[in-house]
């Protein structure tokens, strides 16, 4: 077996061409009217309900669904992107990917990035909540009401998802990606439920919890603090986000103070533990990172931890640290928003679209 220096590929540059978010968030929002296209039928089941009259379509292959379930208080979007072939071939079945949005961010972040919207796959991007953190809280009583995140995403969402579109439902077809909150969040679904992704992919992603700085931010996520990683919006240049009502410091994750084992969910949930990376052993890893401002300053040393962690366990992943952001794209800067997202999907989709076809031949 080749040491895992070998096996390991770091990437220090691609060179990409990127697409400006502002040509992409929003878009597609024109009423249709009389002449609204055919989108699939959904049937409600496993916990969820859609919400009557509520569906959003852009266009055949670009729709929104809301959807209500006892797991997590109000209704939430879900949002699809098909391939644009997909009514064409009625006895086709397609991969699927997940997106999962940052911080403050909602379902349309993911328009972008337009190349998450394949010819190759299904994207479905599931509401995660302005600071979900993609996990199941210890606390739901607050002004949040029911959290069960984690459950209703893994649980709920994802076989709603195969039950109403045309998927191949194995892990080796189905993918969980996100950036920011989203990044912590694809890494620990994908530890969470090895059973259901064959790949994931985080981009910027607060994915080492034993860090103090990556702590805070979910504290200030809490408290919905003004100045609490700015940048941690998923909405770019739309300014600071808000994180919603103020819940308690110990809402998500309990304890965050390493007192006594009283800080033993966010060891848990860490994505960066050793014991949960070895969960990793038969998937594909990426991860993603710039190293420029305060905040992709902090992801790429959690970017490195895990790949080093990974390499120990020999587990191969697939780093790309495109430090400034000069390689990547002119519209990228090394931080954190989508003129760098965006370029790092055009490399990664490819890449994914290319692991999906591998597995229909195995």
């Amino acid at each position: 077996m080749n040491p895992p220096s070998a096996r390991r590929r770091r990437v220090t540059g691609v060179l990409l061409t990127a697409l400006s978010p502002a040509a992409f968030l929003g878009s597609g929002s024109a009423a249709w009217a009389d002449d609204t296209p055919a989108v699939p039928g959904f049937t409600d089941g496993f916990g969820l309900t859609q919400v009557a009259g509520a569906t959003e379509v852009r266009s055949p292959t670009d729709f929104t669904i809301t959807v209500t379930t006892p797991e997590v208080s109000g209704p939430h979007k879900i949002r699809v992107f098909l391939p644009s072939g997909y009514a064409d071939d009625p006895d086709r079945h397609w991969p699927v990917t997940y997106f999962l949005h940052g911080g403050g961010g909602n379902v349309d972040d993911a328009a972008a990035a337009p190349a998450l919207h394949s010819d190759k796959m299904i994207t479905v991007v599931p509401d995660g909540g302005l600071k979900s953190w993609y996990a199941d809280w210890y606390m739901q009583n607050t002004a949040m009401g029911a959290a069960d995140w984690e459950t209703f995403h893994l649980d709920q969402v994802v076989p709603f998802i195969d039950a109403n579109l045309r998927t191949v439902p194995d892990r080796g077809h189905r993918a969980v990606t996100g950036l920011s909150m989203g990044g912590s969040g694809a890494l620990h679904y994908a530890q969470a439920r090895p059973d259901l992704f064959g790949h994931t992919a985080s981009l910027s992603g607060g994915i080492d919890f034993s860090m103090a700085t990556v702590r805070a931010t979910v504290l200030a996520t809490e408290l919905n603090l003004p100045g609490a990683w700015c940048a941690l919006s998923t909405s770019g240049s739309q300014g600071c986000p808000t994180y919603g009502p103020y819940v308690d410091s110990d809402a998500i994750f309990g304890s965050p103070y390493a007192v006594f084992g009283a800080d033993h969910l966010w060891n848990a949930y860490d994505p960066a533990a050793p014991a949960n990376l070895s969960r990793l052993k038969d998937t594909q890893v990426t991860l993603y990172t710039g190293n420029q401002g305060l905040i992709d300053g902090q992801t790429a040393m959690a970017a490195r931890t895990v790949e080093n962690r990974l390499d120990q366990l020999d587990i191969p992943s697939r780093l790309v640290d495109y430090g400034n952001g000069a390689s990547l794209s002119p519209k990228c800067d090394g931080g954190h928003n989508y003129g760098c997202w965006a370029a790092v999907y055009a490399d990664y989709v490819p890449r994914l679209e290319a692991a999906f076809e591998a597995a229909s031949k195995n």
